[in-house]
């Protein structure tokens, strides 16, 4: 019997996708064909899925004719919504992963090195297995010559700080197989955000004209020391005000509200404050009104990427040669200390990188911009 279930995109074995229609006895009808199936594993930082997504395009050039799935984490999922080229996403669960383990893919790639994402690549049913797994032991290993570099990179600390010069799209690229083209991340608003982004701007006083420059205040927990510090914030914020031109906007999630709310009481009124608890898509709304985004290397300057704002990132402790700004802002970060780029969640030596972060180089290319632009 299950040679009568059509290859198509649309057949459920649930219900049809036409009520004039019985695609069980009649065949299908207008058939989407599946074509190669594709499941992607990346779970773990958000950066990273947003990431990710720039390689979508070139897998459907590859693949012409093809279905891909992807796998993540619940707090990952909605960066994935509303994107044309994804037939479905997953979330990490025990319902998903019950009904992965009873499906076959052509191609299955995980970008992840870790345990679960390793134990999940080698449980699945898969002509062609790329990225990491793991052994019999427990050991994460490369499946396939492609990912071998980008294994290299995080057993080799000279290799990653001092020698490699590729970005990270590049050589993820490379471990999935597929040509390098600097595709830009996919991020797509659905209508109703759009109409809150304009609500919002309303409510705030935001003209098409303002110059408006956004500060993404913090990071993630993991890696607390790529922040710049409060008072950092406060002196760069005030420099801008006394031009008396700009409209300064701070940007952050949950774990950035007490920190953003210490740096608002510095200026109230002068300043707008956008909240931090509403979710990722509402944060990328707030992400969306500034042209331009001052950041450090975090989740927020992955999505400013995505929507293709001016960046201005600092960096410290993580590899700034990794990142890919397409061409839209600059990259700040100490030439001269020995210990940058460390990837170290406890320093030894007082932040030198982040008290050494130019703040006359982001005063002077922020002005530059709105030169160049407006």
């Amino acid at each position: 019997m299950n040679n009568k279930i059509p290859k198509c995109k649309k057949f459920t074995g649930y219900k049809p996708c036409h009520h004039d229609h019985n695609c069980w006895s009649d065949g299908c009808k207008e058939c989407e064909p599946i074509g190669t199936k594709i499941l992607i594993i990346n779970l773990d930082a958000m950066g990273d899925v947003i990431m990710t997504t720039s390689h979508l395009v070139e897998i459907k050039n590859k693949y012409k004719e093809s279905s891909i799935y992807w796998i993540t984490l619940k707090s990952s999922a909605p960066l994935l919504e509303n994107n044309p080229l994804l037939d479905k996403v997953f979330i990490y669960d025990f319902e998903s992963l019950s009904i992965l383990s009873q499906m076959k893919f052509d191609i299955v790639i995980n970008l992840d090195k870790s345990m679960r994402a390793g134990a999940l690549i080698m449980s699945i049913q898969a002509d062609k297995k790329m990225g990491f797994g793991i052994n019999e032991d427990g050991k994460i290993f490369p499946l396939n010559k492609g990912s071998e570099y980008n294994y290299l990179l995080g057993m080799d600390d000279h290799l990653k700080f001092r020698i490699n010069k590729r970005t990270k799209l590049d050589y993820v690229a490379e471990t999935m197989e597929i040509p390098f083209n600097k595709n830009d991340y996919i991020f797509n608003f659905y209508p109703e955000e759009l109409g809150h982004i304009e609500k919002y701007k309303k409510e705030n006083s935001i003209t098409p004209n303002d110059k408006i420059i956004g500060f993404n205040t913090g990071c993630s927990n993991l890696f607390p020391n790529k922040k710049m510090t409060i008072e950092q914030h406060i002196e760069l914020i005030s420099r801008f005000l006394d031009f008396k031109k700009f409209k300064i906007v701070l940007l952050g999630g949950p774990e950035d509200t007490e920190r953003n709310k210490i740096i608002y009481s510095y200026f109230e009124e002068k300043i707008i404050l956008t909240p931090t608890t509403e979710g990722i898509r509402r944060g990328a709304c707030y992400i969306n009104i500034p042209q331009l985004i001052i950041t450090g290397d975090s989740f927020g300057m992955h999505l400013a990427i995505a929507l293709k704002k001016y960046i201005i990132s600092w960096f410290g402790l993580s590899c700034w040669t990794e990142i890919e700004l397409f061409d839209r802002g600059i990259k700040l970060y100490s030439e001269n200390l020995e210990c940058s780029p460390c990837w170290k969640k406890v320093c030894p030596y007082n932040l030198e990188c982040i008290q050494q972060i130019d703040l006359d180089k982001m005063v002077s290319e922020t002005l530059s911009y709105f030169e160049r632009t407006f």
